[in-house]
């Protein structure tokens, strides 16, 4: 499937920072290259006679504060110290300052062996976070040589030979080192599919903040470790602050990015992340795959025993999803009960859908609450780059189109697809054009006759026909579809109310007196106040309530049951008729057709197309004729294209029927003159002459 038109291209989509080289190989170059650096300095030194390391007071002090250091390091906890702190990065740069590359050297390997050490599952980083703080000492030793100051135990660079011409020279071996090692560290341990750019904004504001305290620190610690070194172990307490603060802006940043109930990371880190594994995806040829899950009537739980114990189902429904997300998926939750889970590698759709409906069947298996068995269902929708966008906003919602679109079904996992997508930008431009059409009152009424077998008129059925200026004739299904998902459904059942009672007062005034059945959907019936709406256009166009028939299918009862029967019970309180539409194609008809007050049974056109040949549909349609008898109930097929469907019907009991066999849908003057003719002497079978001929037989008729 081609990706949609409002899909942005590739080209134009973010990059991420993701090193060119693989992350292993970078991190085996920077251990071995620290490592020949290490030992070549090491042995120069040695060989021309040279001190390692400062004695007496300046070295015994040093050594004291490094011990503080490690102290504070190891207590920090989780291993957060691995981020890089600025403690360790003042004193490594003072040392280099003052005494030169390796003595500095030896200052941060002390720091890295002591702390690996205490936290022995960790070694591999400790290494690598050595290797790269070698290499950034390195880096700034470089600065100083190429300024000319060569610092060693024998020959200190002593703050009193500073002058104004030091500084450069001090900011620039400050920059280089942070410059080298932060970078090193961000390529060499950044995520497979690239960083996140937040997380990546908040890396460069904290190294900026450790450079200012380079600045300020480093050079301070010199001057005492030269003047009066016993005092230098008193810079433990501003360096611990130091590190307090960058890890509390760490920290604040890191909240940002998580769900404060569940830990789950929320809509932004989940974006930005998507964004990291469609770059990915896109430089490696492969597909990724989003997958949104809401839960079903989750409200009901607050409602019901109180948003306490809603947090804490899903505190559980978050620990389930992690325990059911397969290798290298990642999850986040949205907001209320919707959750996300990226799958960064997915080879296709499928696949997609598979994962999909594991996860929905992981979530809804029973939950104990306070002593409560609860079961609650999900639905999810998958989006797949790039089969159906190319940027992580338009993944997110397509999933939610789709996921939408299973809730609607119940169908539990749905795929994306553009076809019922309303909001694109094809069908948005035509959405537009509705509006106008209902303004100017471009969209029109055609009205299909039902007759009865004994040929007498039984009513006719309102359906909407719009001609779009450029489109031309505009499937009704499309066009209807995007109405309902819009909101704009209201304003389009107005309009085909009131144009269809206006006619239905012209007829009588002709003395044409023939109900006319109008197609409402479930949010029509969920309106407050529509039962009395529709009673006040009767009366405003003088039309008996009897000569109104609404035609609803059962989904008015999914979602607010006690509301649709409270609507539908004031519509036949004002004396309108009511007919079940497309009965059997939904979840329950049979327990739905006794709780609603239909007078009328339409068997859906997709039993009756196949009755001659297929014996299942025939029966189907038998015991559906005798179910609607024995309920007192008129029955309907709809759909009728030929003589033997029409002779099978009438032999299964039916009472009427509708189709092309009859008359296609026609414009008000047509219907006007058809039935005129019929008023006289019926319809019967192969009588044509009247038989519009703009309809195709194919053409169904739709609400």
């Amino acid at each position: 499937m081609k990706p949609t038109d409002s899909a942005e291209p590739a080209s134009r989509r973010r990059r991420s920072a993701v090193p060119p080289v693989p992350p292993a190989v970078l991190r085996g170059g920077l251990v071995a290259g620290a490592a020949l650096a290490l030992t070549a300095g090491v042995a120069r030194i040695l060989a021309d006679g040279h001190a390692l390391f400062p004695g007496g007071a300046p070295g015994w002090a040093f050594a004291i504060l490094t011990g503080i250091i490690v102290g504070h390091l190891v207590a920090l906890g989780r291993d957060r110290w691995w981020g890089g702190t600025g403690s360790g990065a003042a004193l490594t740069l003072a040392v280099l300052l003052l005494y030169g590359w390796v003595p500095s050297v030896l200052v941060s390997l002390a720091v890295v062996v002591l702390v690996g050490t205490a936290r022995r599952h960790r070694w591999r980083q400790a290494v690598l976070h050595g290797a790269v703080d070698i290499l950034g000492i390195g880096a700034a030793a470089l600065a100083l040589t190429v300024s000319g100051n060569h610092p060693s135990v024998e020959h200190p660079w002593r703050p009193e030979t500073w002058e104004l011409s030091a500084l450069p020279v001090v900011v620039a071996a400050s920059l280089c080192y942070l410059a080298a090692t932060r970078t090193l560290l961000w390529y060499a341990v950044a995520p497979r599919g690239g960083g996140l750019p937040t997380v990546a904004r908040t890396a460069l504001i904290r190294q900026a903040l450790v450079g200012v305290a380079l600045l300020g620190i480093s050079p301070l610690i010199v001057v005492v470790a030269d003047r009066m070194p016993v005092v230098l172990p008193l810079f433990a307490v501003p360096l611990i602050a130091l590190d307090s603060t960058l890890w509390i802006a760490r920290a604040r940043a890191e909240e940002q990015l998580r769900d404060p109930l569940t830990g789950l990371p929320n809509r932004q880190w989940l974006l930005e992340r998507t964004w990291s594994a469609l770059d990915h995806a896109e430089r490696n040829g492969e597909r990724a795959a989003l997958v949104l899950i809401d839960l079903d009537r989750f409200r009901s739980v607050n409602d019901t025993l109180g948003h306490l114990a809603g947090d804490r189902l899903l505190l559980q429904i978050a620990d389930r999803l992690r325990l059911a997300l397969p290798r290298g998926a990642e999850a986040a939750r949205l907001g209320g009960d919707e959750f996300a889970v990226l799958l960064p590698a997915c080879d296709s759709p499928t696949r997609a859908q598979r994962v999909a409906r594991t996860l929905v069947g992981a979530l809804s298996s029973p939950l104990n609450l306070d002593g409560l068995t609860l079961v609650l269902e999900a639905s999810a929708g998958v989006a797949v780059f790039p089969d159906h966008a190319v940027d992580a906003e338009g993944l997110l919602r397509r999933a939610d189109v789709a996921m939408y679109e299973a809730k609607q079904d119940r169908s539990g996992v749905e795929v994306y697809e553009a076809t019922r997508d309303g909001n694109t930008p094809d069908r948005l431009g035509l959405l537009g054009d509705l509006r106008r059409a209902l303004d100017v009152g471009d969209v029109k009424l055609h009205y299909q006759p039902k007759v009865r077998f004994d040929g007498q008129v039984a009513g006719l059925e309102a359906l909407l026909r719009w001609e779009h200026p450029e489109r031309g004739r505009v499937s009704p299904e499309e066009f209807i579809a995007i109405a309902e998902s819009s909101g704009l459904m209201p304003q389009l059942t107005e309009y085909v109310l009131e144009t269809a009672l206006a006619q239905v007062a012209r007829w009588r005034q002709m003395g044409i007196e023939v109900p006319v059945a109008v197609n409402v959907s479930p949010r029509d019936v969920h309106s407050p106040g529509f039962a009395g709406a529709v009673a006040a256009r009767l009366a405003r166009h003088g039309v008996p309530p009897g000569a109104l028939q609404l035609e609803i299918t059962e989904h008015v009862l999914l979602e607010d049951p006690q509301r649709a029967a409270d609507t539908l019970a004031g519509l036949t309180g004002h004396g309108v008729k009511m007919s079940l539409d497309d009965f059997g194609t939904g979840y329950s008809s049979l327990v739905h057709l006794r709780r609603l007050p239909v007078s009328e049974l339409k068997i859906d056109r997709s039993f009756v197309a196949r009755l001659v040949v297929d014996n299942e549909d025939a029966e189907i349609v038998r015991c559906t004729v005798d179910l609607a008898h024995s309920l007192g109930l008129l029955v309907v097929a709809e759909g009728v294209e030929d003589d033997e469907t029409w002779e099978r019907l009438r032999d299964l009991g039916c009472d009427a029927i509708q189709g092309w066999l009859v008359a296609a849908a026609m414009p008000p003057e047509e219907t006007t003159a058809w039935l005129r003719i019929r008023a006289k002497s019926g319809w019967h079978r192969g009588d044509d002459s009247v038989r519009p001929t703009q309809a195709s037989p194919s053409g169904q008729p739709v609400k």
